[in-house]
């Protein structure tokens, strides 16, 4: 270990360095359908000193007790969208940089939704939701990373017939 902070660690192997999380703590991201449409959260990330579009997501272990996948998305998900999701379905592990960061997070898929709150995070994270038409992807990240709004890799699978993929 090369630095160890409250949510980081920096690892020097071999020649090797790279960013993991302290405790080795996981993420869930939520692929949220409903009626036709992808529920999308743009929040302010520090690290690139702007609003980002991104899937709602989080920390599996951040809700305190015993927590899992299932339970972190469901909560996750209401907490940022105001949405409650009826059914949860695991699509797969996955890295986000795996050159860089040892990260990884679960994808789930969030079906059945039905509004139960006003959304928006906690602790003032001024996250806004956005329900987006599947057919209006494309252009709806378009508009937004033409108005300054950071773009986070994972919405690249929405985009991959967009994009010639």
């Amino acid at each position: 270990m090369a630095w160890q902070g409250k949510f980081l660690t920096a690892v020097k192997r071999g020649t090797w360095e790279y960013v993991e999380r302290a405790g080795r703590i996981s993420a869930v991201v939520i692929l949220a359908d409903h009626d036709g449409g992808i529920v999308l959260v743009e929040q302010p990330r520090v690290p690139i000193g702007r609003r980002c579009l991104e899937l709602p997501a989080g920390l599996i272990g951040d809700g305190g007790g015993e927590d899992n996948v299932e339970l972190a998305a469901r909560r996750e998900l209401e907490e940022e969208t105001g949405f409650a999701a009826e059914r949860i379905e695991v699509l797969g592990d996955f890295y986000s940089s795996p050159g860089m960061v040892a990260e990884s997070f679960t994808l789930v898929r969030a079906t059945g939704l039905r509004r139960i709150a006003a959304g928006g995070g906690v602790d003032g994270e001024d996250i806004v939701t956005h329900l987006v038409p599947r057919g209006e992807i494309a252009a709806f990240v378009a508009g937004r990373r033409a108005a300054g709004v950071g773009i986070d890799v994972k919405l690249l699978m929405l985009l991959g017939a967009s994009l010639g993929l």
